[in-house]
């Protein structure tokens, strides 16, 4: 059973972080205290020893810490994990968290707003602009309930931080979605619609930086043949194009859809040729994935064969995560791109 963060009793009804992570709570599980890891905490003088031996003087049991899946790394108690240390334990009751480093160290700081030992002033001054960076389609309400903080005084960190990237839409306090331009975040549906046909329309919502009901519509318009965006919706400045292909639809009956693209290879041909690239070492780096999971996806029926059953589950999960990833790196590709056409065209 999985319910959010929020269910866990970390956060209230809002909270942005439960919609992003998951946490397990059906039965809370008995962890060796030697197992676990302090994680990244949003608190800059570090733990309070005074407050560690109040809890650990205290003649009740401690609710669940929460705990980053991958990693053992601490979300929220870890005054309450050394305090159990304290009082001799060798084990602690736990939930985990499902999500990535980035939602954990938001949940973090949600939970050490709400309850427990508060987070000086300074501290979720810090935290409200490492979320800004982090997760900046989030609105400055929404970042201001996460961090303690009032929306106007993240408005304020937000136009003073240097990380903050052009956005095409950001997710409320409600959670919902409400698009600055919704142009691009169509084209970026469109391209995730044929990249993931069984994605849920929230799902491509939330990386799209779109409502539902926009990406509805343009499933709608993509069986029908039409393009993503309609003529109102394409921007008025001439010589910008999107970046994205044009998806092809198939005969209606048909779900999958592919994309009209160069040959891989050759691409792929043309990136090793780039001194850009070849000459730096993290280009280099680049051109390495990129030749490895070329050679991945050339092999991918061959290599599906040789899966045992009992190991399936688990290269299911790490190909999602690294499909994942790939897509939130073409994604951030992709601003940059949508975001230097911007500047030119305003030059």
């Amino acid at each position: 059973m999985e319910i959010s963060v929020e269910q866990a009793g970390a956060t209230g009804p809002e909270d942005v972080a439960s919609r992003r992570g998951k946490a397990t709570e059906e039965k809370s599980q008995e962890v060796p205290i030697a197992s676990l890891l302090p994680g990244n905490s949003p608190r800059s003088d570090g733990l309070d020893t005074e407050h560690v031996a109040r809890l650990a003087e205290m003649d009740t049991s401690f609710p669940p810490i929460l705990v980053d899946q991958r990693t053992m790394r601490v979300i929220d108690g870890m005054h309450r994990l050394m305090a159990a240390f304290v009082r001799g334990h060798e084990t602690i009751a736990v939930n985990f968290f499902y999500g990535t480093t980035e939602d954990a160290f938001l949940c973090a700081v949600q939970a050490n707003v709400t309850h427990g030992l508060p987070l000086s002033q300074a501290d979720r001054r810090a935290a409200a602009a490492r979320i800004i960076s982090s997760h900046p389609q989030m609105s400055d309400r929404a970042i201001a309930r996460a961090s303690g903080l009032g929306a106007k005084t993240v408005a304020a960190i937000r136009r003073r931080s240097s990380d903050v990237v052009l956005l095409q839409a950001r997710v409320g306090r409600d959670g919902k979605v409400r698009p600055l331009s919704s142009e691009a975040g169509r084209r970026r549906a469109a391209e995730l619609i044929v990249e993931r046909p069984e994605a849920s329309l929230r799902e491509v919502a939330r990386l799209a930086g779109i409502s539902p009901a926009t990406v509805s519509d343009v499933r709608r318009r993509l069986e029908a043949g039409e393009a993503p965006v309609t003529e109102r919706e394409k921007p008025s400045a001439t010589g910008v194009a999107s970046a994205l292909p044009s998806p092809v639809v198939r005969p209606k009956g048909e779900r999958r859809m592919r994309l009209v693209q160069a040959d891989p290879s050759s691409v792929l041909k043309k990136l090793l040729r780039d001194p850009s690239l070849r000459h730096k070492e993290e280009g280099r780096i680049l051109l390495r994935l990129l030749q490895q999971n070329a050679v991945g996806m050339q092999q991918s029926s061959e290599l599906t064969a040789v899966v045992p059953p009992h190991c399936g589950a688990l290269v299911v999960t790490l190909a999602r995560q690294y499909a994942e990833t790939w897509l939130e790196f073409a994604q951030k590709i992709d601003e940059q791109l949508q975001s230097t056409r911007t500047a030119a065209v305003g030059e």
